[in-house]
């Protein structure tokens, strides 16, 4: 059994070692697909912690932060890529902390509209000659030496989303009494931001239908999902099905055959194109309009969306008149018999 643990354990840190040097190689070669739009980070720094809980109790390291309204903003960056820069420095901070530490994650707004988000454990601090070589590939300043797992590609690759997102990445550290590592990004309003406005210019946009529809909205951002539900609130007549990820969104879709799908390219199981395509293979779903909403606003990924099945492309942020005329074009082609 030990080395059937053994060798399962080899298998995925060579698979995580693969994936990394991958995602590195796409971000120097310009090919990293990033969906940079308003994320409100106490969702992300909630979903982040619930995942590296088990690890914390595995090895007796305290959790806490990242919940109060010090997060409770949003800033402009790739959901997934922001989530999975967190993970990263939070895995760090439990595995090399202290026996019986802590690691607290924060928020605190700083100068030119920047919102820093930091990790800070009570381990035992990084001398400050070692301090330059933190973010090198390969670099694990000793810690091989340790038995604690690792690739030492993670801050390298953090630091490489984090300023493909147009962040800064950084660190504060004392020996002896442990260290910060903190990302800074752009503030950014919410999607719901000046909607009353928008709301009191336009009323005739708010048409009701006769017929009641379901629409299923396929999102893992929780202020975009806010946002729409707010907008189908001045329709009686439509009933929104919501879904955080692709997989559960087929499921739905499948199962209850709304009439019109929603979908975000950016989703945490599988991409967006993806579940686009299998909606237009399945005979269940073929026929229902897919209006794709996304951040990424280039030519040549609406040409080929529209392309595979799409019926119409939304970009965010939402500009609530287009989006609200495109919803109506695409429930009026969706009619079934």
């Amino acid at each position: 059994r030990k080395s059937i643990d053994h060798i399962l354990r080899g298998g995925w840190h060579l698979l995580t070692l693969i994936n990394e040097v991958l995602d590195i190689t796409r971000i120097e070669a310009g090919h990293m697909d990033l969906s940079p739009e308003p994320v409100l980070v106490s969702q992300v720094c909630q979903e982040t912690l619930a995942l590296i809980e088990p690890l914390a109790t595995e090895r007796g390291i305290r959790l806490a932060g990242g919940v109060g309204e010090e997060c409770g903003w949003h800033v402009v960056a790739d959901q997934q890529r922001l989530k999975q820069v967190l993970l990263n420095l939070l895995s760090n901070a439990v595995k090399y902390n202290n026996a019986g530490g802590g690691v607290t994650l924060s928020c605190e707004k700083v100068g030119g509209g920047q919102l820093r988000v930091g990790v800070r454990d009570s381990g035992p601090g990084i001398a400050p000659d070692k301090l330059a070589r933190l973010f090198t590939p390969f670099e694990r300043l000793g810690a091989e030496a340790t038995g604690v797992e690792g690739t030492g590609l993670g801050l390298a690759l953090s630091k490489r989303l984090v300023e493909a997102m147009r962040g800064t990445i950084g660190v504060d550290s004392t020996v002896g009494e442990g260290s910060t590592f903190w990302v800074e990004f752009p503030l950014a309003d919410g999607p719901l931001a000046g909607l009353g406005r928008v709301e009191e210019e336009a009323p005739s946009l708010a048409a009701r239908h006769g017929a009641a529809r379901t629409v299923l909205y396929i999102e893992d951002n929780l202020s975009n999902l806010s946002l729409v539900e707010h907008l189908l609130e001045q329709r009686p007549g439509i009933a929104l099905l919501t879904a955080m990820q692709g997989g559960f969104g087929l499921h739905i879709a499948r199962e209850r055959q709304p009439d019109l799908i929603l979908l975000d390219l950016n989703l945490p199981d599988m991409a967006g194109a993806e579940v686009l395509r299998l909606l237009r293979d399945d005979p269940r779903t073929s026929v229902i309009p897919v209006v794709v909403i996304s951040a990424d606003a280039t030519p040549g990924r609406i040409e080929r969306l529209l392309a595979a099945g799409a019926t119409a492309y939304a970009t965010k942020p939402l500009e609530v008149r287009r989006f609200l005329a495109i919803l109506d074009e695409a429930l009026g082609e969706g009619e079934r018999v």
